[in-house]
């Protein structure tokens, strides 16, 4: 199940500027009077990449296989047997193979703590006579969800407990597929007794080998992966070419 969490904020800050640049960059094409409309579209472009990375591009995608943080100007995937550990302080951050990456996005402001502080405490006692709202299940189960937290905690948790349920289940097929491999090759002494001395320490040796390399190539592909994000840099070469077009003209 695949599962995205941002700002909605930023979200919502990013569209409507980029509704506004639109309409502005449509004005500018309709009513170009050289120079000044050539810098007017240098300012407009480099605002809007601006907003672009830092609004519309952070992300937090969950899949299957892992989870993708999008940042601004980077991208960063960690598979879920590589995740090791997900902490919270004003942003989500996430170890992996004493590497880590930090999360642009969602992210906890001081109110905002306080805020959920609040809301954690127990509610106050009501008088005899006074009454209060009644409440759906579903609006009572999420207000104890979400008690306390702030929405990077709730994050955070969703992301731990994704990447614990995978290694569980990793853990428990790999526990399942090792009886069955020792019942084909049979044990080592026997291997070693009907094979002979060179034959039983070469299967030993390349079966050490292949465990080795296995392991190796596991934690290589397990850890943190971080890439340069192709629509951030496209972004800001087009705002860059505005600029130098600007002065040019």
């Amino acid at each position: 199940m695949k599962q995205v969490f941002r700002s909605n904020l930023a979200m919502i800050v990013g569209w409507l500027w980029m509704v506004f640049a639109a309409y502005n960059a449509v004005d500018l094409v309709v009513r170009y009077n050289g120079r000044p409309s050539m810098v007017a579209a240098a300012v407009l472009g480099v605002l809007t990449a601006l907003v672009f990375v830092t609004c519309l591009r952070p992300v937090i995608v969950m899949s299957e296989e892992g989870v993708l943080v999008r940042n601004p100007l980077r991208n960063a995937f960690v598979p879920w047997s590589g995740v090791d550990e997900v902490t919270v302080s004003h942003s989500i951050t996430i170890t992996s193979g004493g590497r880590s990456v930090r999360c642009w996005a969602p992210q906890t402001s001081a109110r905002e703590r306080a805020a959920a502080a609040r809301k954690g405490r127990p509610a106050p006692a009501r008088g005899r006579f006074r009454t209060e709202p009644v409440r759906s299940k579903a609006e009572q189960a999420a207000d104890e969800a979400m008690a306390g937290k702030t929405h990077a905690d709730w994050v955070a948790e969703q992301i731990t407990e994704r990447a614990e349920a995978a290694q569980r289940t990793a853990s428990v097929a790999g526990t399942a597929a090792v009886p069955e491999t020792e019942t084909e090759n049979g044990t080592g002494t026997a291997a070693v007794t009907e094979n002979g001395t060179g034959n039983g320490a070469a299967a030993v040796t390349g079966s050490e080998t292949g465990t080795e390399n296995g392991s190796e190539t596991g934690t290589g592909n397990d850890g943190l992966k971080v890439t340069w994000a192709p629509s951030a840099l496209v972004a800001l070469v087009l705002a860059l070419a505005l600029v130098v077009a600007a002065f040019v003209a």
